[in-house]
């Protein structure tokens, strides 16, 4: 059985050795605009919020890490880094709960900026495929 809960902004740092392998790889594929230490940061001092997911054992399998975003006509909860282990265990618990915050938090909707393969993954749960983000390196500046 997996549970998923937000974590506390105090017990980050209890929690954070836990789950760093998996924010680590989600920096990776922010092609060096952000560090496991930047999301860290932004958890502990900008106010995003943090979520675990872990199983009856008390061993965490995945982490989202989400804030919500006021653009001037609509306000979304994005899910802004996630990673961990056995997705198909947790990501429909997740998703519930998330769901359940983004209501709370007078939200329309989640968003989530990700690879395309993320397409698939919640191609059953309703999102919608809105954009891709080109990026043009500069010559010798080229992040992957």
């Amino acid at each position: 059985m997996i549970t998923v809960s937000a974590v506390p902004t105090e017990y980050l740092a209890d929690c954070w050795p836990h789950i760093e392998k998996y924010m680590e790889g989600a920096a990776e594929y922010t092609y060096g605009r952000y560090t496991a230490s930047n999301i860290y940061d932004r958890v502990a001092e900008d106010g995003y919020q943090l979520w675990v997911a872990f199983d009856e054992v008390n061993k965490i399998k995945g982490a989202v890490v989400t804030n919500v975003i006021t653009y001037p006509q609509r306000k979304l909860l994005s899910m802004t880094y996630c990673g961990g282990d056995d997705l198909a265990e947790w990501k429909d618990p997740m998703l519930d709960l998330l769901r359940k915050y983004a209501a709370e938090a007078g939200c329309d909707g989640i968003e989530a900026v990700a690879r395309k393969g993320w397409a698939k993954i919640f191609k059953d749960d309703g999102y919608k495929d809105r954009w891709v983000t080109f990026e043009l390196p500069l010559k010798g500046v080229d992040h992957g």
